[in-house]
C-alpha cells in the first residue's frame, strides 16, 4: 500500500515528455494531472476503514513487484498509479532501497553500495545531514579502536573549497576546531585538493601524535565546481585507516551521463558517497541520496532499540530500519517523489535534461570569452560559469569592488540573478544554469543585461 502525500505532486508533474523531449506542461495538463492525484488521495481516505491497520506484507514484497533498474523511457501517470521503522511503513522503506539501488546503478557505483550486500542507500534531508551521520560513524569506528578518550586527537581533512557543512558536522561531532584541516587550493589545480599537500599534512599530524580519521572530497565544489581527484585521495585515506567520504551534492547528477561519469572515477575507494537529487535531478527539496559501504557503521553510532520500537522483522534482522541511519527517528516518504521522477521521465530524458543545461552554460561561456572586457576565471566543467569584469591595470583591489558593483547593478534590474564567490582573493561572478524552464533565449538575455550594465559602469569610472 503506497501512502501518497500531496506536498510534492506538482513538482514532479509540471514537466512532461512530448515528442521524445521535455517541455513545460500547459495549465490544462497540470490541472488534469493534479486532479487525478487529489482524487487518488480522496478515494483512499474515503475507503480507509476497509484496509487493515497494520500492513500484511512480508519483507521484500516490493522488490518482487518492481524491476531492478530505472526505466530508460518514461512511464505514464496511469501506469504508475496501477515512517520510521519497517513495520509501520514497509512501502516507504522498501521503495527507498529499490530507488537508491536504481540510482546507484545509473551512476555505476560499486556493488558495495547496493542494498544486497553490507551497504546500501538512504535518503537524508540534505548533504549537511549526510556528512554529519557518516562523520559520526567514522568517529565512533575510530574510537572503538584507539579508545574513547582519544576524541581530542582525531583530525578531519578536506579542501578550503569544501562546503561549510563539514565544519558544522565537526562542531556537532565534538572534533576540536583546530583539528579540522582546510587544506589550501589554488588555480594551478583549478582549486582541487592536492594529494601531495594531503600526504604532507597527514604525515605531520601523525608525527605530533594526532590521529587522522576522516577525509572529505568534493565533486563539484560550491564556489567553482572543482573536482577533487578521488582515486589518489582514496588510496591515501585507505593507507592511513581513514574514512573516505565523497560529496557530489551538486555534480553527482551529471554523472548519470556516460560522458561525465569519469568525474567520480575512484569512488570505489570511498566509504560513503552523497548526491542531492533536489539540486539538479528534477526532484523537489528535500532529497539527498547517501550510499554507504558498511551500514553497520551507521547503526552502531545512531541505533536505539527501546521496547516500544521492537518488532519481529527488525529483531530478526530481516529488514532495514532507516531510523538507525539518520538523526531523527521519524521520516518522510521521500523515496516516492524520487521514484516518480525516474518513472515519469525515464533515464534518457533525465540525461537530456542535464546535457541541455551544460550546453546552455557552454553557450554563455562562449559569449563571455568573446568580450575582451571579461575573463573566464576557472575552466567550466558542468553548468556553472565563473567569470569577472577585468579591472584597469592600476586597480588596487584586483577589481573586487568593480565586480561587486556589477553584481549589485545586474541583480537590481530584476531580470537576472547572479551569485558570487572569492577565489585566490578575487571577487568572482557565478552564472549557473539549473532551472527547468531555462532556454537559450534566457541565456542570451542575461548576457545582454551583463554587457549593458558593464558598459554603464565602465563609463562612470
Amino acid at each position: 500500500m503506497l501512502c501518497l502525500s500531496d506536498h510534492f505532486v506538482l513538482s514532479v508533474l509540471w514537466i512532461e515528455h512530448r515528442d521524445g523531449g521535455l517541455r513545460p506542461m500547459d495549465a490544462d495538463q497540470l490541472r488534469e494531472h493534479a486532479h487525478k492525484m487529489v482524487d487518488f488521495i480522496a478515494d483512499y481516505y474515503k475507503s480507509i476503514e476497509n484496509f487493515p491497520v497494520l500492513s500484511q506484507v512480508e519483507p521484500g514484497y516490493l522488490s518482487r513487484m518492481l524491476p531492478d533498474s530505472a526505466p530508460n523511457h518514461p512511464e505514464s501517470l496511469e501506469d504508475i498509479f496501477n515512517g520510521f521503522s519497517w513495520i509501520t511503513s514497509p512501502a516507504a522503506t522498501e521503495l527507498e532501497m529499490i530507488v537508491l539501488d536504481w540510482l546507484a546503478k545509473l551512476l555505476k557505483l560499486p556493488d558495495d553500495f547496493l542494498s544486497g550486500g553490507q551497504g546500501g542507500g538512504v535518503i537524508q534531508g540534505t548533504a549537511s545531514e549526510a556528512v554529519l551521520v557518516v562523520l559520526l560513524a567514522a568517529r565512533d569506528k575510530m574510537l572503538r579502536t584507539v579508545g574513547k578518550n582519544a576524541l581530542e586527537k582525531l583530525v578531519v581533512y578536506t579542501s578550503d573549497q569544501t562546503h561549510s557543512a563539514l565544519q558544522k558536522a565537526c562542531q556537532i561531532g565534538g572534533i576540536q576546531p583546530e583539528n579540522c584541516r582546510l587544506l589550501e587550493t589554488d588555480s594551478t589545480s583549478n582549486y582541487a585538493l592536492s594529494p601531495d599537500v594531503l600526504c604532507e599534512t597527514i604525515a605531520h599530524d601523525i608525527a605530533i601524535g594526532l590521529i587522522p580519521f576522516f577525509l572529505c572530497a568534493t565533486v563539484g565544489t560550491t564556489s567553482s565546481t572543482a573536482v577533487d581527484p578521488l582515486l589518489p585521495l582514496g588510496k591515501i585515506a585507505k593507507s592511513n585507516g581513514m574514512w573516505f567520504h565523497v560529496d557530489a551534492a551538486y555534480a553527482g547528477s551529471a554523472c548519470i551521463c556516460p560522458e561525465y561519469r569519469h568525474y567520480i572515477d575512484g569512488v570505489e575507494e570511498a566509504d560513503s558517497f552523497n548526491m542531492n537529487a533536489h539540486k539538479w535531478f528534477l526532484t523537489n527539496f528535500d532529497c539527498s541520496a547517501l550510499w554507504i559501504k558498511d551500514r553497520n557503521a551507521l547503526a552502531q553510532s545512531l541505533s536505539t532499540n527501546p521496547e516500544y520500537l521492537k518488532n519481529k522483522a527488525s529483531q530478526a534482522n530481516m529488514v532495514v530500519d532507516y531510523k538507525d541511519w539518520q538523526i531523527p527517528l521519524g521520516r518522510r516518504f521521500r523515496s516516492l517523489k524520487l521514484w516518480m521522477v525516474l518513472q515519469l521521465y525515464g533515464i534518457e530524458n533525465l540525461q537530456c535534461y542535464i546535457r541541455n543545461h551544460i550546453k546552455l552554460a557552454q553557450q554563455f561561456e562562449v559569449l563571455v570569452a568573446q568580450d575582451l572586457r571579461f575573463e573566464i576565471v576557472t575552466p567550466r566543467i558542468f553548468s556553472l560559469v565563473c567569470f569577472r569584469l577585468l579591472p584597469s591595470q592600476n586597480s588596487k583591489d584586483h577589481g573586487n569592488e568593480l565586480n561587486h558593483h556589477l553584481l549589485d547593478t545586474v541583480n537590481s534590474t530584476g531580470k537576472v540573478f547572479l551569485s558570487h564567490t572569492v577565489l585566490s582573493g578575487k571577487y568572482i561572478l557565478r552564472f549557473a544554469v539549473g532551472a527547468p524552464l531555462t532556454e537559450e533565449r534566457h541565456v542570451t538575455a542575461a548576457w545582454k543585461v551583463l554587457q549593458d550594465e558593464a558598459s554603464a559602469l565602465l563609463r562612470s569610472l
